[in-house]
């Protein structure tokens, strides 16, 4: 990490900060920051909290799943579309560009709709994510083009198309009275029903496809060159390709299968604040966007559960919250994309 780099990452670590205290905190029962500190502390130290049973409860297992949740989605779906869009040479290109998101709503639609349990629903919806990607992988391998990455993200625009046609089938199908609003709640995202059972296998798929991405950070540099200039300098583009992508996917996956949709952390708002404070270079910029996604999931999320009486769903204040973001940092934003 260079010393240019420190100053951004140093913003990115305090915005997680703040959205951890905040999440923390802030809810329907007030926690205050001595009481967050002395639950912790004794946690830690293997100590009983100076604290009232409640305190502690709502620290330790109502929010503490949900805010370790959020940090490990929001960081993943960040890294992602960080790594895609690098790969793809594209500042408009989201986690889901291959499919992932559509073949992990559909694969959750079907668990709904067959009436399945919380966790059968989740590996429904992992698997759907990593088969589309799969499918648009092989079925843009299989067209011989002189533009491979072009091919690919064609092939996912229309592999997910007819995904999402397939949910739209689902959902016709669907009872009106009990699987459908669960399916339409299920897609709007979040993080309402998430619990220690849910943090191992979102863990895992996020820790090693964040770890395959972080480990191949000097390559991915070279893939955001034209293919033909990639190639000469002796990067073998093809594997390479289908590593990332394929670690991406991962991450996107089991984020989807745990959270639903949510849309604009990776798509445009994270990866691009994280470019701006740390620049283009891939060794920098993944963990500076890993730690921004993380810190910015954990303030939209308290949002959606304090701001209004009713919890709001992920994929709507995302969008609301992340296209005047967006707006304002592609006014103020002084270095280039590239």
């Amino acid at each position: 990490m260079t010393r240019s780099a420190l100053p951004g990452l140093a913003i990115a670590t305090a915005v997680l900060i703040a959205g951890l205290l905040l999440a923390f905190t802030i809810g329907r029962y007030p926690v205050s920051l001595a009481e967050l500190g002395n639950v912790l502390l004794a946690k830690f130290s293997g100590h009983r909290p100076d604290v009232p049973g409640a305190v502690e409860s709502v620290i330790l297992q109502v929010r503490g799943p949900r805010v370790l949740a959020a940090a490990l989605v929001g960081a993943a779906l960040a890294v992602a579309g960080t790594a895609f869009q690098g790969l793809f040479r594209n500042p408009l290109v989201s986690p889901d560009i291959l499919g992932a998101s559509s073949g992990a709503a559909l694969g959750a639609v079907i668990g709904i709709f067959l009436s399945l349990g919380v966790l059968a629903i989740q590996a429904f919806a992992f698997l759907g994510g990593l088969l589309a990607v799969a499918a648009v992988y092989m079925i843009g391998s299989a067209v011989r083009s002189r533009d491979p990455i072009l091919v690919l993200v064609l092939t996912g625009v229309v592999v997910g198309a007819l995904l999402g046609a397939g949910v739209g089938l689902v959902k016709y199908l669907a009872d009106p009275y009990n699987q459908l609003p669960a399916m339409t709640f299920w897609l709007l995202g979040s993080l309402a029903a998430a619990n220690v059972s849910d943090l191992l296998p979102l863990f895992g798929p996020v820790g090693v496809g964040a770890a395959v991405l972080i480990a191949l950070r000097w390559r991915m540099n070279v893939m955001s060159l034209p293919e033909e200039e990639a190639r000469s300098l002796g990067v073998a583009t093809g594997p390479l390709r289908i590593a990332i992508v394929a670690a991406a996917t991962l991450t996107t996956s089991a984020s989807v299968a745990t959270a639903g949709i949510i849309g604009w952390v990776g798509l445009l708002v994270v990866p691009h604040l994280a470019r701006s404070l740390v620049g283009p270079d891939f060794a920098r910029l993944l963990p500076t966007a890993a730690i921004l996604g993380g810190g910015y999931l954990l303030v939209i999320d308290t949002l959606a559960r304090t701001a209004a009486e009713v919890e709001i769903p992920l994929g709507i204040l995302t969008a609301v919250v992340g296209t005047p973001f967006f707006i304002w940092l592609l006014a103020s934003m002084q270095r280039t994309w590239s």
